[in-house]
């Protein structure tokens, strides 16, 4: 069986969002019976030049739909950065789930040697599809779903491996 790019990107990046979005809901609840106030888990971030936790959820989304518009050329769907409670992120991961579940498997399979071409302020980098996929657009995808995680440990909130993995693989 082959392993095509749809396979190994919409539904990896659905499921992780939707785990994520549990995560935050623990969180929400966590700093509800504890008392804290939600500013300062949203806001807080693992060092100073890191983005806080609404940074890393918005950056998470953001690669997902990207990674479906360099790939599979769907029209982009721009969601503005001005999340600012849990209720913001939850849509926003609502939003990008829903853009996620609208593209269309044949837009990305066999589309594995296309040129992708990221822009830098510095400098343009070129792969193929099957590069990008696998050496930048998923590694770049959960850097930012675990730096929000991590965010969450760091503020004590008691989520642990099972939270970050979910589903079938925790029953």
């Amino acid at each position: 069986m082959t392993l095509s790019l749809y396979d190994v990107s919409i539904p990896v990046f659905s499921r992780a969002l939707q785990n994520m979005s549990a995560f935050l809901e623990k969180a929400r609840t966590w700093a509800d019976e504890t008392g804290l106030e939600h500013d300062e888990i949203l806001n807080s971030s693992l060092y100073p030049d890191t983005p806080s936790l609404i940074g890393q959820v918005q950056s998470a989304c953001d690669a997902a739909r990207l990674t479906a518009v360099r790939v599979a050329a769907t029209e982009p769907l721009d969601i503005p950065a001005t999340d600012n409670t849990f209720d913001d992120l939850e849509a926003r991961i609502v939003r990008t789930l829903g853009y996620l579940d609208a593209v269309p498997r044949d837009a990305m399979d066999g589309r594995e040697d296309m040129k992708v071409v990221l822009t830098r302020p510095e400098h343009e980098v070129t792969f193929t599809t099957r590069e990008y996929m696998l050496s930048f657009a998923l590694p770049n995808f959960f850097f930012h779903v675990a730096m929000a995680f991590a965010v969450l440990r760091h503020n004590g909130v008691p989520v642990s491996k099972p939270d970050f993995i979910s589903g079938r693989y925790t029953e």
